[in-house]
């Protein structure tokens, strides 16, 4: 084994347990210390000021700049008691993070001195540089204003001594150059709309809220054998590596016993998200070796995303003090499963009502049945532009490899679901109003209380799948910001409900009832998103071909896909919902198309220099040691036994030489084929450049490679193999 190779693997198999300070007390005494929540804002505002700050938060309203100056020196009370020294706008750039900027709580006094100063000014507003963050042309590098401001429905939380305030970014100009704009725009976009519908219903329903309860899958890699690939420091992912004989294929892994630096891990993680007020509650292997998976309790799908995107950076923070590096590539290595994060949405009114779970009456299943069909009808006219709020250069590889979800978007109802759905779709319409006026019964709508508990398998290949009282989006990456999706899918389903609820309407207004309009209209929408409904296997052949003639969208190329936010329907739709405007939407494919090149790019720089600098003179090193071998043997068995003796040798280094000849010539063509898209201008076109030329050599290259690390000598070998890196001791 290699000096170097053979230190870090013996540091990583020799690591212990990091002991973790378990506090005395229970979870609850501790859980959202470090929040400025409601029970902090009432023990330290003034009444009056918490009572207008709950009625904005719950109204959805502005606040006035005289309250914001009462919250503000309340909340920097609070932090100052809980070890606050600094202040920071936290918010999401359209890099899949988190930014801050921290200050501290000063200011002059005029008299030499400094006094403690937090005003509501500061609280509500501030101006970083957006120029320096992705924003598609928005704004130019001489243009650098821009503004942040609180996001009064996501409470401020203390980390590592600094108040965080999370906040929206926008330009100067007005547009969106972050996330949680257009997320809170969308959110709200589906309250109103919802709400709409929902009160056919109820008209006692004032809002609808959207959850989200998202589940993050991540790999864990000893931090010794982290720092000695050079692919997983700047890549996130291995850019070469022979599968281990042993890897997933026993299937021991998943739900296994948990090892005890892992575990160690995991407990700290949970003690620190608790304090964060993050509900993290379960823990578990994955399917792959070193894969883990980390979910909480369902919140609201703002509050959901900040705290998804503050776990991250809890992960990243906590895995180096157990000497782990945390890896949220969606595919960090070739053969075994990648990582996901699964995003269980749903949607229910102020009242407690989940509008995809079924009731008690035959009128709550119609409310269940016109929820779930306006769902199946969105993504069925937005199936591409959902698959491109979850497509990235990192989770292209994951994408319809080792059970993760094809790159086609459709729907999984299950088999007593489906029986309903087809049933309506089937009926006349006066069929439809005969069971309308006897409750339906003869639909099954009555008894599908005790029908829809747990009627269904779960499909794993589906990447909407229906899994009880809400739906889980399987394919969004585990490394996204997951409001990228959310923001497409709720926007989607908003404007969906809008047409529906209008529909209904006119056909009441032509004298029919509420029930018999309810149910044609839904039998329309099941007829016209027919295509979207797929129970099968996602993974198969078969599939990929009765998709395309579905006429559903099987692009699979990245930078195409991204195309789908500029369609005309996806402009249409999302100005309608006011969640983007068309400038909005060309900035931020602009910075889709830019990022993707740039990570492939970054990639293949890191591929060529070891393919060139580490692989090929190792490899050399091997073969000139068989040469020598060979020699010697002819030397010492002359004529047809020296010939024979040396055979195996003679081959061998036959094969390495033709294995680095291919190295070294598809490397020069990924760096020219690099030279030529880096000369294109527009962005989209650069992008589809690097997936179509400089890719397919990469592929080329790490195929060679791993046949190279068949062949040379174990302890040459400068970079630690997958039985090394996926197995935690």
């Amino acid at each position: 084994m290699s000096s170097l190779r053979f230190k870090v693997v013996e540091e990583a198999f020799d690591r212990k347990a990091v002991p973790v300070e378990i506090p005395a007390e229970r979870p609850e005494t501790y859980y959202a210390k470090a929040v400025f929540n409601r029970k902090k804002m009432y023990e330290y505002l003034p009444k009056a000021t918490y009572n207008a700050l709950i009625t904005a938060i719950e109204d959805k309203q502005p606040i006035s700049r005289s309250l914001a100056d009462s919250v503000a020196e309340g909340m920097k009370r609070w932090a100052v008691d809980n070890g606050a020294r600094h202040y920071t706008h936290w918010f999401h750039p359209l890099t899949d993070g988190t930014a801050e900027k921290h200050d501290a709580f000063i200011d002059h006094d005029g008299k030499g001195g400094v006094v403690e100063e937090f005003s509501g000014k500061l609280l509500v507003q501030q101006e970083p540089d957006a120029s320096s963050f992705p924003n598609g042309g928005i704004r130019n590098t001489f243009e650098a204003r821009g503004y942040s401001a609180w996001d009064i429905s996501s409470p401020a939380f203390i980390l590592d001594g600094t108040l965080c305030i999370p906040t929206i970014f926008i330009s100067y100009t007005g547009e969106s150059l972050d996330y949680k704009t257009p997320l809170l725009r969308a959110l709200n976009a589906v309250d109103r709309s919802a709400t709409e519908v929902a009160r056919l219903f109820d008209p006692e329903v004032k809002h609808v809220k959207s959850f989200l309860g998202w589940e993050q899958e991540y790999f864990l890699v000893d931090e010794a054998l982290f720092s000695a690939r050079p692919d997983l420091m700047l890549t996130g992912r291995t850019l070469m590596g022979h599968e281990s004989a042993k890897n997933q294929q026993l299937e021991d892994h998943y739900f296994g016993a948990i090892p005890s630096r892992v575990e160690a891990f995991m407990l700290d993680l949970e003690i620190e998200a608790h304090r964060l007020g993050i509900p993290v509650k379960t823990r578990h292997n994955e399917v792959a070796p070193n894969q883990f998976e980390l979910a909480p309790i369902y919140e609201e799908t703002n509050l959901a995303n900040d705290h998804n995107l503050l776990v991250m950076t809890l992960m990243a923070e906590v895995a180096r003090r157990h000497n782990f590096r945390v890896l949220l590539h969606e595919k960090p290595f070739s053969g075994i499963n990648g990582s996901g994060k699964h995003n269980n949405w749903s949607l229910g009114t102020d009242k407690g009502d989940m509008l995809f779970a079924p009731g008690k009456t035959a009128m709550d299943n119609l409310r269940f049945l016109t929820f779930t069909v306006n769902v199946m009808a969105a993504v069925h006219r937005h199936n591409a532009l959902l698959k491109a709020s979850i497509m990235s250069a990192t989770n292209s590889h994951r994408l319809g490899a080792n059970e993760a979800p094809p790159a086609i978007i459709s729907i999984f109802l299950g088999t007593q679901l489906s029986h309903v759905l087809d049933q309506i779709e089937n009926a006349t319409p006066e069929q439809l109003a005969t069971l309308s006026a006897k409750e339906s019964k003869e639909l099954g709508l009555a008894q599908i209380p005790e029908l829809m508990l747990d009627n269904t398998d779960r499909n794993r290949t589906s990447p909407f799948a229906f899994t009880g009282n809400r739906f889980e989006f399987r394919a969004v990456g585990s490394s996204a910001n997951c409001a990228c999706s959310m923001i497409a899918l709720n926007a989607a389903v908003a404007d969906q409900l809008t047409s529906f609820h209008k529909d209904v309407k006119a056909r009441m207004d032509a004298g029919a009832s509420l029930k018999d309009a309810l149910l044609e209209e839904i039998r329309i929408l099941v007829k016209q998103s027919k295509a979207i409904h797929f129970d099968g296997n996602g993974y198969s052949d078969e599939w990929k071909e009765e998709a395309a003639r579905r006429g559903l969208d099987c692009e699979t190329s990245a930078p195409k896909i991204f195309d789908a936010y500029l369609a005309p329907s996806s402009v249409e739709m999302f100005e309608r919902t006011g969640v983007f405007s068309k400038v909005e939407l060309e900035a931020r494919n602009e910075v889709k198309w830019e990022m993707y090149t740039k990570k492939v790019q970054i990639e293949a720089r890191v591929l060529g220099d070891l393919a060139i600098n580490h692989i090929i003179p190792v490899a050399t090193r091997y073969q000139s040691l068989l040469v020598d071998n060979v020699v010697k043997l002819k030397d010492l068995f002359p004529g047809v036994k020296g010939a024979k003796v040396v055979a195996h040798d003679l081959d061998t280094i036959e094969k390495i030489s033709e294995h680095m000849d291919i190295i070294k010539t598809e490397t020069d063509r990924m760096i020219e084929a690099r030279k030529a898209a880096n000369r294109i201008e527009d962005e989209r076109e650069k992008a589809i450049a690097y997936h179509d030329t400089v890719i397919p050599p990469m592929e080329i290259i790490r195929y060679h490679i791993d046949k190279l690390e068949l062949m040379v000598d174990n302890e040459m070998w400068p970079l630690p193999k997958y039985r090394e890196l996926l197995f935690i001791r």
